[in-house]
């Protein structure tokens, strides 16, 4: 999968109803087992999308939405900022969320 440009990335944000934002590097280990449960996670939620942005290869778009620690994860609706989880975030708090933003 080629990788995106960071417009790319701000456009997706912008236009989708229901997204979930991954912010990592590759140098994040936390990260690396994170990422799967919650591709997981999202995968099982009809309407929301998965999104991975790395922070160290787009600090632009990291920039943008203030992300300064990895993982973090943003959860938009039609481009807004609804929810955030950052470093030590609780896999239940986000199905919780997760559930809320079914369309």
């Amino acid at each position: 999968m080629p990788d995106r440009t960071s417009e790319q990335h701000f456009e997706t944000i912008r236009g989708t109803a229901a997204l979930v934002a991954y912010f990592s590097t590759p140098e994040c280990n936390v990260c690396k087992v994170l990422r799967p449960k919650v591709e997981q996670m999202v995968a099982a939620h009809e309407g929301i999308e998965f999104l991975y942005i790395d922070s160290a290869r787009h600090p632009d778009v990291a920039g943008q939405h203030v992300v300064f620690a990895v993982p973090t994860i943003i959860l938009f609706m039609n481009g807004r900022e609804m929810r955030r989880f950052s470093r030590n975030l609780a896999l239940d708090d986000l199905e919780r969320s997760l559930e809320h933003m079914q369309p």
